[in-house]
């Protein structure tokens, strides 16, 4: 009789690939504050001013001494540093997302510190103007996101956002109803998405340049209007009643946080619900699931009976109107009317803050207010007399905005068919 030997079970090994990218800008971002510390020290006290006249709940400014919080701070970055490539080091594909955070954070104070050092920092005017500037990035971001998930690249969020911001001050101004603008802003930029879907999904041309030219064609269609249409006759038609402010009664009343958070008009808050929605329906619907999978694999999709085509067309049109609201802030919200190129480039911080945030929702964000408090700190640095090159703080925002994509974003991999056309075989 023979016996026979069980087979040894087969063990599948999963390759996990290691980036160093994150602990090794960690490290530059630890050796500048490193400098700060022991090499270009600076005396004296930072003063943190933590409530204006109108607060309600009035907190004391708080004075901290600059050379001795630099000093601690720099070594805990050092410390996360370390911790960062521990985790590279034992297996784990990435640096977790809350050390991230942490050393953000913990940088900027002994960066605000050291820069500060004998002034005063007002923070709830910071924090404001920070999210006030990070609006529309978060905006074209999530549209980015939905785009980019069903695979199609979105390099139109610029002429997106231009484009709702026209819309907007037009139609806000002859009807003098902001609501109605701010759907006006929506149709606009969905307009500009018809056209990228349509070339870039049914047409088969080529994404990045159908997105170049949408964005230098809104460009000189909205510059051109504004000089011929809109300049002649500016009280009649670039002159949108603002949405008002509405504080959220007792939410608004929390220092710091509550008039940064909740005393906004209403685009700040569809901006929270947008947020977790676009993350919700991402990740916790069939519509998500569908729309995952035209970007990951079209070709499966299809086989299970998914409309390739037609979910990234109506992906690609919503995408539009969330980045659509974006614009209408400029318009109906900050400025109270149109400008040339009021976004400024926006749109494509708002591409890099979706690179960054790794193609999530939260993610992108959370990068999108990154970018704005760059944005929003070299104009306070400016104000409060800091020793910073004025022309390097003009250069801040796009030199965050390059290292963090460039250094910080580690493994990241798009949607495996971003980009990519689809023909149906």
């Amino acid at each position: 009789m023979t016996t026979t030997t069980p087979a040894a079970p087969i063990v599948h090994e999963t390759a996990v690939v290691r980036s160093w990218k994150a602990p090794i800008a960690y490290g530059i971002f630890a050796l500048v504050g490193v400098l700060f510390a022991f090499v270009f020290p600076a005396t004296g006290d930072t003063l943190f001013e933590l409530s204006t006249e109108r607060e309600a709940i009035q907190l004391a400014p708080v004075a901290v001494p600059t050379q001795s919080a630099v000093i601690v701070a720099a070594l805990l970055l050092v410390g996360l540093t370390g911790l960062s490539a521990f985790f590279v080091a034992s297996r784990r594909a990435r640096s977790p997302l809350w050390l991230a955070i942490v050393f953000t954070v913990l940088f900027l104070f002994a960066f605000l510190t050291w820069v500060a050092a004998d002034k005063t920092i007002p923070v709830p005017g910071l924090l404001v103007g920070s999210l006030a500037l990070s609006v529309p990035l978060i905006f074209g971001a999530l549209g980015g996101v939905i785009s980019e998930r069903s695979g199609v690249v979105n390099i139109a969020i610029e002429g997106q956002l231009l484009f709702g911001a026209f819309s907007a001050a037009l139609v806000g101004s002859i009807t003098r109803q902001p609501l109605l603008g701010l759907v006006a802003a929506m149709v606009g930029a969905v307009l500009v998405s018809f056209v990228l879907a349509a070339f870039s999904i049914k047409y088969l041309v080529d994404q990045v340049i159908v997105g170049v030219v949408l964005n230098v064609l809104v460009l000189g269609l909205t510059s051109f209007f504004y000089s011929k249409v809109l300049v002649p006759d500016a009280a009649t038609l670039n002159n949108p009643v603002k949405f008002d402010v509405l504080p959220i009664p007792l939410l608004s009343d929390i220092p710091i946080l509550g008039p940064v958070l909740f005393r906004q008009t209403i685009i700040v808050y569809l901006m929270y619900i947008a947020v977790f929605l676009v993350w919700f329906a991402l990740f916790k619907t069939r519509w998500g699931l569908r729309a995952r999978a035209v970007g990951e694999h079209p070709q499966a999709a299809d086989t299970v009976g998914i409309s390739v085509t037609s979910t990234r067309f109506w992906n690609v049109s919503l995408a539009g109107a969330i980045v659509g609201v974006g614009g209408a802030y400029y318009t109906l919200d900050v400025v109270g009317q149109f400008g040339k190129d009021m976004t400024n480039g926006a749109g494509f911080i708002a591409l890099a803050a979706v690179i960054f945030g790794r193609w999530d929702p939260i993610r992108a964000t959370l990068a999108g207010l990154l970018f704005g408090f760059a944005t929003n700190l070299q104009s306070v640095l400016g104000i409060i007399g800091s020793p910073v090159p004025s022309d390097f703080m003009l250069m801040l925002p796009y030199v965050v905005t390059i290292f963090a994509v460039a250094g910080l974003v580690g493994v990241s991999r798009a949607p495996a068919a971003d980009g990519k056309p689809y023909i149906k075989s």
